[in-house]
């Protein structure tokens, strides 16, 4: 009997209004996601692992930021789990045995699924995998973050009209990002960096889901004690800046 792979449906009230009014309908939003860190096989800048078992999260010796979605790992062991079963159950198949269990996983009202809120893909197998997924599912917008670039600089004439790919700025090929003219997502540590670098911080994901050029995210979740990131967040949020990101 074939294990299925878990999504969550998205949540965030005001993310999803505000994705309503630009895509034009109220749509059913869900993520996947694998581990953090031991799934990300380019990561660099953001490279942060939360243990299987205890949580405990070990940070890249080149790591800038901590990654987001390891934090949610390392305090939520439900979180953990869930994403700890879905590599669990990917890295043993095979690519057909890939399309053919996450084709089967997807929840039958999917308008949107962002593919990992957590990890990346781990194996040129895979990426192909989600990229054969998108083609038999036309119908579902499917979106990315990926510093695993060279997966899809080897793919870049066949990929799906419906999967929206954003190159994360911060991992071991960032050299691609140019020569192969890809979009580009840049973490910032304040709105004025994002406005001094000319990119748009992108709040609802309309940049990520839609081709819509480069863009920036701030810089958020709980940071190294006395690190640059943690001092910026520190300072956000006595600002009061505003956050929009997805927590599914």
């Amino acid at each position: 009997m074939m294990e299925l792979l878990k999504f969550n449906k998205a949540n965030e009230q005001a993310k999803l209004q505000a994705i309503e009014k630009w895509i034009g309908y109220k749509p059913k939003v869900y993520s996947f996601s694998l581990p953090s860190g031991y799934t990300c096989p380019f990561a660099v800048d953001c490279l942060s692992k939360a243990n299987k078992q205890t949580g405990k999260i070990t940070d890249g010796k080149d790591a800038l930021y901590r990654c987001f979605s390891a934090t949610a790992e390392a305090y939520q062991p439900g979180t953990r789990d869930q994403r700890w079963w879905n590599f669990d159950i990917l890295r043993k198949l095979d690519y057909n045995g890939m399309v053919e269990t996450i084709s089967a996983s997807i929840p039958a009202d999917a308008d949107v699924i962002r593919v990992h809120v957590g990890g990346d893909f781990f194996s040129q197998r895979y990426f192909e995998a989600w990229l054969e997924v998108a083609k038999l599912n036309p119908n579902i917008t499917f979106y990315a973050y990926t510093k695993s670039l060279p997966y899809w600089v080897a793919n870049m004439d066949i990929i799906p009209d419906n999967f929206a790919l954003t190159a994360s700025r911060g991992g071991r090929y960032d050299d691609l990002i140019d020569n192969a003219n890809l979009k580009t997502a840049t973490v910032v540590l304040s709105p004025q960096e994002a406005a001094a670098k000319g990119l748009p911080i992108d709040h609802d994901e309309y940049h990520a889901i839609n081709n819509a050029g480069d863009f920036a995210l701030l810089i958020h979740g709980t940071q190294p004690k006395g690190s640059a990131a943690a001092e910026a967040t520190r300072s956000m949020k006595a600002q009061g800046v505003e956050y929009a990101y997805s927590r599914s």
